[in-house]
Formats: C-alpha cells, structure tokens, sequence
C-alpha cells in the first residue's frame, strides 16, 4: 500500500517540476513595447555619451515624433493665427517638424543600435527551452515526456567561444506504469582558433568599426545640425530681403502715385505739360507692375519655406521683419586672419575631415583582417559531457562522462576568394589616402573662398550705405528743384529709381555678408547651435589671427562667443 501510493505522486510532482519550467519560461519573455523601452535606453545612452564627447549642445536627443508639434497642432486646429516668426523660431521649427532633420536623427539611432548588438555578441548569451511530447503508434496508449534545457555561452577576445547546457528530462518508465525517469544532463565545450582569426584585433574588429561608426554617426548628425542651421538662415534671410523689396516698391509706388497726382493737378492749371504726366503715369505703371512680381516672389519664397520646414503649405507663415533691423543695427566687422594658421584650425575642428582621417585607419584595418584570412587556419576543440542517474540529477559518476579533444586544419590549399578581397582591400586603402589629400584641399579652397566672399561682400555693403545716402540726398534734391522749377519730372524720377536700386542693393549685400560670415564659421567648424539660436566660438578664431594682432584692444573687444 505504500508503494502504490507513493507511485501516483512522483508523476504529479515531476509534472510540477516541467509546468514549473514552462511557466519561468513564460514569464521571461518580455512584450514587444518593454523590448522597445530596452533598446532605447541602451541606444540613447550611447548616443548622449558620444554627443558629450564632441561638445554637442542640441536638445536631449530622440528619434519619437513630438505629438505637440506646431505641425500636428495647426492640423488639429489648435493655433489660429501664426505671430511672425523669429530665426530662433524657425530654427526649432526645422529641428521639429523637417522630415531630413527626422532622418539623420534616425541614422543614428540605427548607427549606435547596431553598436549594441556588436556588444552583445562579446556579453554572455543565454538560452532557455522546454518542451514536452508525447509519443505512440497505433492503438496503443502515447507515451509522455518533458525537458528543458539551459545554455550559457561566450566569445573572448582570443576568438574562442564557450558554451555551456544544463539540461533535464522527464521521460515515462515503460516498465512500470506510474513511474517516470528523471535525468539530468550537461556539456561543456570550447573552441578556439590557433592562426586565422585568434589575433584579438581580429576578433574584435567588427565590434571597433561598429564603435567608430557611431562617432562618425554622432559627428554627421552635428555637422548637418550646424549646415542646416546655416540653411534655415539663409532662407529667413532671403525672404527677409525680398520682403524688404516688396517694401521698397510699395514705398516708391506711393510717391510715384503722388508725383503723378501732383502733375496732374499741375497740368490742369497749366502749369506743367502733358508729356510729364505721362512720364509719371508711366513710371507708376511700371512700379505696379514690379510690385506684382516682388508679391509673387515673396509668395513663392514663402511656400518653400513652408515646405522645407515641414509645415502645412495652406497656413499663414511671415518671418518677423525684427532680424532685418537687428542685422542692419550691428555694425560689420572685417577678419584679418593668418591663413596658414586657420588652414591648421579648420583641419583640426572639421568633424568630417577627422571622419575621413578616421576611415582611412579603417581601411588599414580592414586589410589587416584580409591578409589574417589568407592564413592557415587550425582550431582546437574541447567537449566534455555528463549524464546523470536516473532519477538522480545530482548524481553525476565519472563512468557517465564523455569527453573529447581534437584540433581542425585548414592548409590553406585554396584562398582564391580571400586572395581578391585582400587585393580589393588595398586598393580601398590607397583610395581612402586620396580622399584624405581630397577633403583636406576642399577645405582649404572653401576656407578661401569664403574669407573672400566675405571681405567682398562686406566691402559691398559699406559701398551700397554711401550708395544709399547719396541717392536719398540726390531725390530730395530734385524735389526742391522741381517746386523750384529746376528739374524737370524726368530728374526727380531718375533720382527715384537711383534710390530703389540703391535700397535693394544695400539690403543684398547686407544678407550676402551675413550668410558668407555663416559660411565661414561653418567651414571652420566653429559654429554653434543652441535654444539661444547660432553663434560662433570668438577663442577658437583667435588661435588664427596674426601674432601681432592678438591681445590688441580689437581682438579681444568681443565675448567669445557671439551670435551672428
């Protein structure tokens, strides 16, 4: 009677055991929105730690749409009216809602989560099945059984990978009807290459160009931040400049319509002709027209900033005319700077100058791992297994142990296609010297470039402020004449038209200055852009300027750092 009743039990309880195992199992598994919630921890850890590193000053990085954008709250109708936008405004504007903002961001993410698995592969892994089965043929009663299995393994840095399994099993005793076999296994085996592939720089190099993509990863996404910066500014300005345009005309389209008016009235006293009339008739015509084209031209400008800012085309968007005022309120200011020394600055700050310094060392060692493929290979193998009593897990007895050793060659009889990528891996190494020969005289060429489009422009600017003076002085002129009766109708519109030009010109140079001054900072790398809107590190620049002109009253007037 004891034995039959002890019987009934073991079953039930090595069925607790495999339910026990199904169920750990069960809950291991985590949902698809914690596994999400992991990955983005992981990857938004390495990207502020790489961000940090190059001094990046941009907002806390993610990659997830803001549900409050001003896109998404003009779509749900929760803004009116847009008040005229600030650059600063438009900046944030293009970090929010631009789609190519979105997929640089999006790069690299995906850049510092491929990190994240080439870590994993050099962490331990860990796997886990159970199942259960039951078997039988005919008409005879199925036989049940369960097991699950637990492995750990590892990849050192020697190229050797080490995994291990735990195993148990629960099968039904035949022999006996209530009866069910408890066994316990577990294995144990190591390998270990000798010749290819055992240098450790070998082994971990996927896991090193994976680390340095993110860099570059980090640095793309901050020199784009900073170009597109640049971007944005020079389309607020344009707009700006051809809104002071549509300003310009509408101004001189009102005194065109007054000397007209004033004519007119002249001529029908007698005291003026008609040709002179028709002189002025015709000058307002014309300023009409144009005035339909700046519109327009205004309008279009408009409509592709909307677009390129991600914002609906339907919604009313002006630019606060407040940023023309403040340009036109601070005085230009001339750079003399030593063009070896800002050569050397410009080449040490560019991030994808340093980008393509860095690839050709990745395309050294890539060659490296070419070469380490021609070689022999000759890996040695260890493996030991146990197998426990039945229904003894615990109980292992060296008679159940199994092991091997053994050691697999390859002579290398045939490396034809290792033998093409090495070729090919050199010859990526030549090309990678070139493109640094190849970015660093770019850099050089556009360094000069913009130093003398800034000069240039800045010497235009002061030009067209005289230019401007002198025209205004030359209308007012012919207008005391004309009440005087010196000047003919003729006189006063020449001077008239002198004035828009000048007008026009002036605001021109003025923008082309400061987009050439952004361009100058942005090819030296010393650009910055923050909630405050962009700037440029005034220190850095010092580094280039003439030996005899550092620590003068001028060079250091300025803070170090100071917005455009």
């Amino acid at each position: 009677m004891h034995n039959a009743s002890l019987h009934p039990r073991l079953p039930r309880r090595r069925t607790v055991l495999a339910l026990g195992l199904l169920a750990l199992a069960a809950g291991s598994c985590r949902s698809a929105e914690d596994q999400r919630a992991a990955a983005d921890r992981d990857v938004y850890a390495l990207i502020e730690e790489r961000r940090a590193a190059i001094d990046s000053q941009d907002r806390p990085f993610t990659i997830e749409p803001n549900p409050n954008s001003l896109r998404r709250r003009l779509e749900r109708g929760e803004i009116g009216v847009l008040e005229p936008l600030s650059l600063v405004q438009c900046l944030e504007i293009a970090a929010e809602n631009s789609r190519d903002f979105q997929n640089q961001r999006e790069r690299f993410y995906l850049s510092a989560l491929d990190l994240t698995l080439e870590r994993y592969r050099f962490e331990f892994q860990t796997t886990g099945t159970v199942g259960a089965l039951l078997e039988g043929d005919g008409d005879s009663r199925g036989v049940p059984s369960a097991d699950g299995n637990l492995g750990l393994s590892k990849l050192l840095g020697t190229g050797a990978t080490i995994v291990g399994n735990i195993g148990l099993s629960l099968v039904k005793d035949m022999t006996q009807a209530h009866t069910f076999d408890l066994v316990s296994n577990a294995s144990l085996e190591i390998t270990q290459p000798l010749l290819a592939g055992a240098n450790p720089r070998i082994v971990r190099e996927p896991l090193t160009q994976a680390e340095r993509d993110v860099v570059y990863a980090a640095r793309t996404y901050e020199r784009f931040r900073r170009t597109y910066a640049v971007d944005v500014s020079s389309r607020v300005y344009r707009i700006l400049q051809q809104a002071d345009a549509v300003a310009n005309e509408e101004n001189n389209n009102k005194n065109l319509q007054a000397l007209r008016e004033r004519n007119q009235a002249l001529a029908e006293a007698g005291r003026l002709s008609a040709i002179e009339v028709d002189q002025a008739r015709q000058q307002e015509l014309s300023s009409n027209n144009r005035l339909v084209t700046e519109r327009q031209s205004y309008e279009a400008l408009i409509d592709g900033f909307k677009t390129f800012l991600g914002l609906p085309v339907p919604v009313a968007l002006a630019i606060d005319t407040g940023e023309l005022k403040r340009l036109e309120a601070t005085e230009p200011e001339a750079f003399e700077l030593d063009l070896a020394k800002l050569d050397e600055l410009a080449l040490r700050l560019r991030m994808d100058h340093q980008t393509v310094l860095d690839r050709k060392d990745d395309s050294e060692r890539s060659a490296e791992v070419s070469a380490d493929a021609l070689r022999s290979r000759l890996g040695f193998t260890g493996r030991v297994d146990a197998v426990s009593e039945s229904n003894r897990p615990l109980d292992v007895r060296s008679d159940n142990l199994d092991w091997q050793l053994g050691l697999d060659a390859d002579l290398a009889l045939d490396r034809f296609p290792e033998r093409n990528s090495y070729r090919e891996a050199l010859i990526r190494v030549e090309s990678a010297r070139r493109d640094v020969e190849e970015s660093g005289d770019e850099i050089r060429v556009a360094i000069r470039n913009n130093l003398r489009e800034s000069a240039a422009t800045l010497e235009g600017y002061r030009i067209q402020r005289t230019a401007v003076t002198l025209a205004e002085r030359r209308v007012e002129g012919a207008a005391m004449n004309q009440d005087a009766g010196r000047a003919t109708t003729r006189d006063w519109l020449e001077a008239q038209a002198s004035l828009l030009d000048a007008k026009n010109a002036q605001t021109a140079a003025l923008i082309n200055y400061q987009l050439a001054r952004l361009a100058l900072f942005r090819d030296l790398e010393l650009l910055r852009v923050d909630q405050q809107g962009i700037g440029f590190e005034r220190v850095a620049l010092e580094s280039a300027l003439p030996a005899d002109a550092k620590g003068t009253p001028d060079a250091n007037a300025n803070p170090p750092e100071q917005r455009p």
